[in-house]
């Protein structure tokens, strides 16, 4: 019986951890994504303002915290899917990380759905 715990551990103890650089670059390629997502984000934030101001309104407090936290969750998303997958193997990591992208982009659709559709009530 113990020998088949230690040939189960065998593999795991052979296997060699992720090199640095390669999870820095994967990490960085993907992450370049999660930072288009953020400028993309800030670009919509300064455009409504800049649209809303022109027209002599202002954005209320849901209007900030929507393109506030638009511009924010990417980098949440991003640094909780590293911490995820850092010390998995090479795929592993890349999986975890296009899955995150995957979320911050259905979030996106909903942002960018909601304040279409509701304008009116970001509004001061």
């Amino acid at each position: 019986m113990s020998e088949n715990v230690t040939d189960a551990a065998a593999p795991a103890a052979k296997r060699g951890k992720t090199p640095t650089w390669l999870v820095a670059t994967i990490a960085g390629i993907v992450g370049l994504f999660y930072a288009y997502a953020v400028w993309n984000a800030i670009g919509n934030l300064v455009a409504t303002v800049q649209v809303f101001s022109d027209a002599g309104v202002a954005l209320n407090a849901l209007g900030w915290f929507i393109w506030i936290f638009a511009a924010v969750f990417p980098l949440v998303v991003w640094g909780g899917a590293f911490a995820i997958g850092y010390r998995r193997a090479p795929h592993e990591l890349l999986l975890v990380m296009l899955t995150g992208l995957a979320l911050v982009a259905v979030f996106w659709l909903n942002v960018v759905a909601y304040t279409t559709l509701n304008s009116a009530s970001f509004l001061a």
